[in-house]
């Protein structure tokens, strides 16, 4: 590796990183595995050349991703990751003592171990818990096959290149679907729209005949250039992305969870959006 690792996402536009330490880098059966040291970002995960997390702002993607739609839904008892090896989801999720399982689908056990082993500060003991049950595999797949039923699934999936393209398809959402208990919510990670307009835009359309309710929300992760990000938002219960904003206040004190981004006054405001963004939900 050079001093300085590019990012390889988009075709105009390069970003890159000064590497102060290369703590990991091989190919895995799926997929190149890297991780670096960067004097701002800290450790940073990149996956076939794109990055996927940074130690200093990881926070932000996944309090975002877990504790809006768990505090939406106000009563998960089962949730579904799917991706999201680094295990920061996990870690943020698991937060919430009233959650009773969770189920994490990841196809490449070496972003886990390598997780483990260089990136503490993401997972902490999350890996640990008892109520994991982490499964390796394609996340299609199990999303097609299983017969357990969830009140929220997160995918925390890469872009829509390599495996994780078949993430982003109608089929695949419809197998999460099925997944779900009357009332779940689904939110999936959908790139940063001024950069990757048709990223969000496919979502949307292939989601809107499946849930009645189909919207997304926005917060801005530093190490993901060009804008906010989006995030989308899928249920049969429009009701759960109205929550009042005394209920919401209610949840969190109850949760009794500590975090450094989402709070009950950016929930709600993290639905309001930018006309460019609205613009791409049409």
């Amino acid at each position: 590796m050079t001093e300085w690792i590019e990012e390889t996402l988009h075709r105009n536009l390069r970003m890159k990183l000064k590497v102060d330490r290369v703590l990991y880098d091989a190919q895995s059966a799926e997929q190149r595995v890297q991780i670096i040291e960067n004097g701002t970002l800290g450790r940073v995960l990149y996956l076939d050349g794109v990055l996927q997390t940074c130690e200093r702002d990881e926070f932000i993607y996944h309090e975002m991703l877990t504790h809006l739609p768990i505090l939406a839904h106000g009563r998960v008892q089962d949730l579904l990751i799917i991706g999201g090896g680094d295990g920061g989801m996990l870690e943020e999720a698991l937060k919430h003592r009233a959650l009773g399982h969770v189920t994490m689908v990841e196809i490449d056990p070496s972003v886990v171990a390598m997780s483990k082993a260089y990136l503490p500060s993401i997972c902490g003991e999350a890996f640990a818990d008892p109520r994991l049950d982490l499964v390796f595999a394609d996340g299609f797949a199990f999303v097609r096959e299983t017969e357990r039923r969830y009140d929220v699934a997160i995918v925390d999936s890469t872009d829509p290149i390599g495996p994780g393209e078949a993430l982003f398809t109608q089929e695949f959402y419809a197998a999460c679907k099925r997944c779900l208990r009357p009332g779940g919510i689904l939110v999936t990670q959908n790139g940063v729209p001024f950069m990757q307009p048709d990223e969000l835009r496919n979502t949307v359309r292939v989601l809107r005949p499946l849930f009645a309710d189909v919207h997304c929300y926005l917060a801005a992760v530093p190490g993901y250039v060009g804008g906010p990000m989006a995030f989308g938002w899928a249920s049969d219960d429009p009701a759960l992305r109205r929550v009042p904003q005394d209920a919401l206040q209610r949840r969190f004190a109850a949760a009794d969870i500590a975090t450094r981004y989402y709070n009950p006054e950016v929930h709600p405001a993290a639905f309001c959006l930018p006309g460019y963004v609205a613009e791409l939900l049409t």
